[in-house]
């Protein structure tokens, strides 16, 4: 049976002390603990915490990990690895410029950027998302629609297309990351962008922009001109 905070000294226990003298007082391992709740047989869940921190380079590093590295280590089930990424993704999205998208009127690629370079900007992969809007530009929502390297043969604009029937939305756009921080477009992203505009003519719904994120700065396609109306 996993050790309990209640188990350990009062003068000891994360809540407690949170309680007693403020969040900030804790250390990074206590806050795990609160997290987790329990540890394993003979470790408490601070134990558990420091054991988790140890094998990351810093705490900034807490942002990249997955449930198939938590699930590696040793007492950490699917509730607490569920729970601990709950909270660092509840902490990204507190930090970010842009919240939300839903119901933004857009102005200007930037809105997108802002809110996409913190949801995608340093992923390792490529993430493809579609946004979509109404007959004023306001978003009325997105969908991730392929993980991986874009190419032509992935991104099938029927996949794109067939959301915005759904949602019922009159223009369309496209976002995905370049994980190497160079957003300038690649052949693949000139190809991709030029089947959907094509595709957008046929089908009737705007096609409005294809913006490329990285973490540091975005390319729109048609701020520099690339897609002419």
């Amino acid at each position: 049976m996993g050790v309990k905070i209640k188990d350990i000294p009062k003068a000891d226990r994360p809540c407690e002390r949170l309680i007693e003298y403020g969040v900030e007082t804790l250390s990074n391992e206590e806050l795990l603990a609160i997290i987790f709740k329990t540890g394993t047989k003979g470790n408490s869940a601070k134990d558990l915490g420091s054991e988790l921190l140890s094998k990351i380079e810093n705490l900034k590093k807490l942002n990249d990990i997955n449930f198939e590295f938590l699930k590696k280590f040793k007492g950490i089930g699917m509730s607490k690895a569920c729970n601990l990424l709950a909270c660092i993704e509840l902490g990204k999205r507190i930090n970010r410029e842009v919240d939300t998208l839903k119901n933004v009127k857009l102005t200007s690629a930037d809105i997108v950027y802002k809110y996409y370079k913190n949801k995608i900007g340093d992923k390792k992969q490529e993430y493809f998302y579609a946004v979509y809007l109404d007959n004023g530009k306001k978003i009325i929502g997105d969908k991730l629609l392929f993980i991986g390297t874009v190419n032509y043969s992935l991104v099938h604009p029927r996949e794109i297309f067939k959301e915005a029937y759904l949602l019922g939305a009159s223009a369309i756009i496209c976002v995905h990351n370049h994980p190497g921080g160079n957003p300038l477009p690649s052949k693949q992203d000139y190809e991709i962008t030029n089947n959907l505009i094509e595709a957008s003519k046929i089908l009737g719904i705007k096609f409005l922009d294809h913006i490329i994120i990285c973490k540091n700065n975005y390319y729109s396609f048609l701020e520099n001109n690339d897609i002419c109306f």
